[in-house]
């Protein structure tokens, strides 16, 4: 997977996952993925649904040793 942009959100519990998500998602082009990583257990529910509000594409996620990331592609 190609990805344009990586944010690093460990430690940071909800709302922030989200907030810093908005705010990276922003700075790319249509088609550009972006990997979340965090250790928030709620942003699997949070991400998933905020993605698809706003029409955004979860192409992928994975659980490791309490840590969360996610490969989100820009609608």
């Amino acid at each position: 997977m190609n990805v344009t942009k990586s944010i690093d959100v460990k430690g940071l519990a909800c709302p922030m996952p989200i907030v810093q998500t908005k705010k990276a998602i922003k700075e790319l082009q249509t088609q550009d993925v972006l990997e979340v990583v965090t250790t928030d257990a709620g942003a699997k529910a949070d991400l998933t649904a905020w993605a698809k509000s706003q029409g955004h594409a979860l192409l992928d996620e994975k659980e490791e040793n309490d840590v969360f990331t996610f490969w989100i592609q820009k609608g």
